[in-house]
């Protein structure tokens, strides 16, 4: 006999049961499958497990305790928020916010008798405070060094070696060289590789109309100066074949008109010295110390490289009080060049400054060196091979 189970019906499946025991929902069947534990979405649907997770529970626990809580902690918040817990000034005016008034303080400012014309900022600027110092500083007088020269066998020699020495003599500092007829290509080059600033002048006129061929190189350098009106201290004049110290120059700018001081010579005979030049009280000339050769018949016992004076001298004799009018040159006569040159600068040893103090130093020595035998090689070359000129040992 043949058995037929009848399927229940959707409604009658679906029927809720008064204990509860077999309560189900559409929410339950749609979130569940089976025991309710498990979803029935695949992997990729992984990050939606916490929204139904937490759908679900609202719907397990009851919706409405939930609702209940956060209605009653919601009601608590806003009486807390709203009642007064302490003083408050209701009468908010626009004034409260207004910022206050900043005001300094009263000063009692009390003048006695003085007139105050302007005031000024206690600010300076690191600018104005660098001219200040600038001010304060007084800057180095020029020195206008002048040196004759000519071709001659040691003349490289000579002018390279007081090169070096004006190399370290602090700036502003001028070397005019002169040269005689024409300029030489040999001096141009010794110039430029001493790293001086320099200036090379040429005396046209003709040496050989003169007892001393430096005459005209030395008168053409002091036209120079006076046409183009150099300031500075003219050191007249610093022959190349002569040894000077450093102190020297540093000395020269502290002449005013005119500086003189003591030279150490070698005599002719190359065996003794002689000194020649002023004799000091501090900074005042008050003698002379005198070559015995010609004593009776000079005024200023001073040698060629012993003196210096300002370049104003030159070309602004009206400063000071120059009695003569012409322009200073040196004069061709023998053994009365520097006292002839002297006269025409100052009037007599008051108007001198004797240097260093009490001039109780020697900073210059003057040597006669006899090189008229000396071959002068051209363009500082030698023609002739050293083995063809001299015998071999």
């Amino acid at each position: 006999m043949a058995s037929i189970r009848r399927a229940l019906s959707p409604a009658h499946r679906d029927r809720s049961y008064q204990n509860g025991a077999g309560f189900s929902s559409p929410a339950n069947k749609f979130l569940t499958n089976g025991s309710g534990k498990h979803f029935p979405f695949s992997s990729s649907s992984s990050h939606l497990r916490p929204l139904f997770t937490a759908v679900n529970l609202v719907y397990r626990k009851g919706w409405r305790r939930s609702f209940c809580r956060c209605l009653l902690f919601f009601v608590i918040g806003f009486v807390f928020g709203v009642a007064p817990f302490g003083y408050t000034d209701t009468d908010v005016r626009t004034k409260d916010f207004a910022f206050p008034d900043l005001k300094p303080p009263p000063v009692n400012l009390q003048l006695d008798y003085q007139d105050v014309s302007s005031v000024s900022l206690g600010v300076n600027t690191r600018l104005a405070e660098q001219k200040e110092v600038a001010d304060l500083i007084e800057p180095l007088k020029q020195l206008i060094v002048i040196t004759p020269t000519c071709n001659r066998g040691f003349q490289s020699y000579f002018l390279n070696r007081l090169g070096h020495v004006l190399r370290l003599v602090k700036p502003p500092l001028v070397w005019m060289v002169v040269d005689e007829k024409a300029a030489s290509l040999e001096t141009e080059e010794i110039l430029r590789k001493t790293g001086v600033m320099y200036r090379h002048l040429v005396s046209t006129l003709n040496s050989s109309s003169v007892k001393e061929r430096t005459v005209h190189q030395r008168n053409a350098a002091l036209e120079h100066i006076e046409r183009h009106k150099l300031d500075g201290i003219v050191f007249f004049f610093a022959d190349e074949d002569n040894f000077y110290t450093l102190e020297l120059f540093e000395s020269l700018r502290t002449i005013s008109r005119f500086g003189t001081w003591p030279v150490a010579m070698l005599a002719q005979s190359k065996n003794k010295a002689i000194l020649e030049g002023p004799a000091c009280n501090a900074s005042q000339v008050i003698g002379w110390h005198r070559n015995e050769k010609i004593k009776r018949f000079r005024r200023f016992h001073a040698d060629m490289p012993g003196f210096a004076f300002n370049s104003t001298i030159l070309w602004d004799p009206k400063r000071w009080g120059r009695p003569f009018s012409n322009p200073v040159r040196q004069l061709d006569k023998e053994r009365f060049q520097e006292t002839t040159f002297i006269e025409q600068v100052v009037e007599d040893e008051s108007q001198m400054e004797g240097i260093p103090h009490s001039c109780s130093r020697i900073m210059n020595w003057h040597l006669h060196l006899d090189m008229d035998n000396l071959v002068y090689p051209k363009g500082w070359l030698l023609e002739k091979n050293l083995e063809d000129t001299l015998p071999v040992k």
